[in-house]
């Protein structure tokens, strides 16, 4: 964590020009990072809804099955890699209407370092409690806009205006894109995979 990662949330300004200098001298280096920090929602959603429960209504807390729960899981880490790569193409593909040609590396990467406040705030799947979750969310998704708006002039190098317009268009997409990968994997998850309960648990 020496390093980039680390700066996003101390120097995100000095954060970004590493991370471009370390884009261009080593191509995909976002990569394994990108694999090993969206484990942390998904491994941590599993622990959550197997040890603690969630409570879905009232005051009742159901747990899953640890068959049904790993394939939450798993379906929550394939549909966090496949919606960052895909939020790269996107950002790739709007970038031909502006003064930028960056490679599709480059902007899968961007996106994977936006998208770090959420990885990091998945630590609350641990916690049953929906207040938190709402409020880290919500802390993730107003940190991922400020990583957006500060980083997009200088990972790309647009002039203020052209940045300001291009982050605000990508701000939009994005939370389309999230909101309907989410809608499409709890769906999925429902109706093709039916989860397994056990036992309600008393919140008490």
């Amino acid at each position: 964590m020496n390093s980039p990662l680390l700066k996003l949330f101390t120097h995100p300004a000095d954060a970004w020009l590493d991370i471009r200098r370390a884009e261009e001298d080593h191509p995909q280096q976002y990569l394994p990072r990108l694999l090993a920090l969206a484990l942390i929602p998904a491994v941590c959603l599993f622990v959550g809804t197997t040890t603690f429960g969630w409570s879905l209504a009232a005051e009742e807390r159901v747990r899953l099955s640890m068959g049904s729960a790993a394939q939450l899981a798993g379906l929550l880490y394939a549909t966090t890699v496949v919606g960052v790569m895909l939020m790269g193409v996107m950002i790739r593909w709007m970038s031909r209407g502006f003064d930028a040609q960056p490679s599709l590396n480059q902007c899968i990467g961007f996106a994977a370092y936006c998208a770090t406040p959420w990885f990091f705030a998945g630590v609350v799947g641990l916690v049953p409690i929906r207040w938190l979750a709402f409020a880290a969310l919500l802390a993730a998704s107003a940190y991922a806009s400020v990583l957006l708006y500060g980083g997009l002039q200088t990972f790309l190098r647009l002039k203020k205006e052209q940045a300001m317009l291009f982050a605000t268009c990508v701000w939009g997409v994005g939370l389309l894109l999230l909101v309907t990968m989410l809608v499409a994997m709890i769906l999925f998850w429902f109706n093709g995979l039916m989860p397994e309960y056990v036992r309600p648990a008393s919140l008490g």
